[in-house]
């Protein structure tokens, strides 16, 4: 990530801001918090790319009247398909989720890269609608009367192994559409998009429609497409070339089921911002078009920027430095759209006091979960983790794990925990995980209260304890190198080696809390966590 033009200097400077903090732990009560560890509005009418540092992988966004929502890729990790909501395409908060659990029992356990791919948001007939694959069941739709509502079950409206990334259009004649691409992982294709007929109220698909694109030699992979009409002419939007080294192709017809003649409009160029594609052409209440996609950042995810765009001979061409063949680049400074009225700065959760009836939105588990996995003291602050069984050493399985996106490229994350249980065997703790993860936590020994550190599984630290409870900490610097640290009386101890997080398999990597017991007995007590709070690195 260091190769990103992020303008570091300004907005660490600029955005590390510091608050007091109360809390009824005196040694607390002079902490200092980060607000947040980045920020993409300047300040000046302008914007810093990326519009939000976290993994909100394959973005869709929608306007209707002054207000954008956005859903994304959730993969294995519920409550699934996440909404942010926005007044301007940059200053975005988590508003919703639409799916509290996954639609198939084999999500009980960790599903890592399968689950939720890349969903498509629109408004029609008075109602917000969401299509969604998972790739090894099919297409599903969920409805909804607003975004931040209850959303429907999910229906299953193609049943199909290797169909992904969905989209419907909804016709002037009244007639719809759906388009869909394949995984090659599923299904051995990945270049072809398949237009099929389905009825209004998206409940039946009639019939197999056509392949309306592929051209191989031209685009080796082509996925991720999104429908619109404009000016008689039928727009698939559709990334192509790979996620981390692709570009952006709009395809047009005057017929929806084609032929469609292609154009790339988006690629990295001379820039640094890598595979610049997977998103979406929304317009604004003035008139005017953005682009907002998705980079591959490594252990960070897929994070979000936001695009300039612009119409010449029915074409759009998007970003800046745009060739006489319409190909722009992506800029990683612009002038923010224009908007009626003003907008907060505002940026999706991350801390949390755990002083609220509900857990906040930027919360997820490992796989589906259950009510019963944790309960809430608003009056104390506090959140209490039950334990659940888990006997093995591979931390990337346990469903319970309730982790964060990595929500800039150096940040840090403190949580204080107390574990009430005395059964041997109970732990909890602090981890950060990937596809390789490192945990320190509080663990319950027949002669006392370990603090223990381990990295994929294996032992690397251990230290006995007399405190009941422990303040923990991690530290992420620049590439997910993590130093971890610990503060049960006295000052911090920081541990003797670092630890570089890797992504997940679709993800960026996670930091989170967990609490787990080694035996099958039942539950005797709980961990306690006071709250989870977003620092600046040190």
């Amino acid at each position: 990530m260091d190769n990103l033009p992020l303008r570091r200097a300004k907005n660490q400077s600029r955005h590390h801001q510091i608050i007091s903090v109360s809390n009824s732990t005196p040694s607390l009560d002079q902490e200092k918090i980060c607000a947040y560890p980045w920020h993409p509005d300047n300040g000046d009418g302008t914007f810093t790319n990326p519009v939000i540092y976290a993994d909100y992988s394959d973005p869709d966004v929608i306007r209707v009247g002054q207000d954008y929502y956005l859903v994304a890729s959730s993969f294995n990790c519920t409550p699934g398909l996440p909404i942010l909501h926005s007044r301007d395409l940059v200053n975005w908060t988590i508003v919703n989720h639409a799916l509290k659990n996954l639609p198939h029992p084999r999500y009980a356990e960790v599903q890592p890269g399968c689950g939720v791919w890349a969903p498509a948001i629109r408004f029609h007939a008075d109602q917000f609608w969401i299509f969604f694959p998972t790739p090894d069941e099919g297409i599903y739709v969920t409805t909804a009367e607003h975004p931040t509502a209850e959303w429907s079950e999910p229906w299953l409206l193609l049943a199909g192994k290797g169909l992904i990334d969905p989209c419907p259009l909804w016709d002037d004649d009244g007639q719809a559409y759906l388009i869909h691409a394949y995984a090659a992982s599923r299904a051995g294709i990945k270049h072809r998009l398949q237009v099929r007929p389905m009825s209004p109220d998206g409940k039946n698909i009639l019939g197999d429609g056509q392949v309306v694109f592929h051209e191989p030699e031209k685009h080796p992979t082509l996925e991720g497409p999104k429908f619109h009409k404009r000016n008689g002419w039928y727009y698939l939007s559709a990334p192509a070339g790979g996620v981390a080294t692709g570009w952006q192709v709009i395809l047009r017809s005057r017929h929806i089921y084609g032929p469609y003649e292609d154009k790339i409009v988006l690629a990295q160029g001379s820039t640094a911002i890598n595979g610049p594609h997977q998103g979406a052409l929304v317009d604004t209440a003035k008139g005017d078009w953005w682009f907002v996609h998705f980079q591959d950042a490594g252990v960070y995810g897929r994070i979000i920027h936001l695009q300039p765009m612009r119409w010449e001979n029915d074409w759009p061409l998007i970003g800046i430095n745009q060739s006489a063949y319409g190909v722009g680049e992506p800029v990683g400074e612009f002038q923010k759209p224009e908007v009626t009225g003003t907008v907060s700065p505002a940026n999706p959760q991350t801390s949390d006091e755990f002083d609220a009836p509900k857990l906040g939105l930027q919360w997820q588990w490992q796989a589906n979960h259950q009510p019963d996995w944790f309960h809430l003291e608003p009056n104390r602050s506090r959140l209490n983790l039950l334990p659940q069984f888990f006997a093995g050493a591979d931390f990337k399985k346990i469903p319970n794990v309730l982790a964060q996106k990595f929500p800039a490229q150096t940040f840090a994350v403190e949580t204080q925990l107390e574990l009430d249980a005395s059964r041997v065997g109970e732990e909890a703790g602090l981890i950060v995980l990937g596809r390789n993860d490192a945990a320190l936590s509080l663990q319950k020994c027949t002669d006392g209260s370990y603090l223990v550190w381990r990295v994929d599984g294996e032992l690397k630290f251990q230290a006995k304890l007399s405190a009941p409870s422990v303040r923990l900490k991690v530290s992420v610097h620049s590439g997910g190198v993590c130093r971890f640290s610990f503060r049960a009386d006295g000052q911090w101890t920081h541990l003797p080696e670092t630890f570089t997080a890797q992504l997940g398999v679709w993800i960026g990597a996670k930091v989170g809390i967990y609490s787990l017991k080694r035996q099958s007995q039942p539950t005797t007590g709980s961990a306690s966590f006071d709250y989870f709070r977003f620092l600046p690195a040190e």
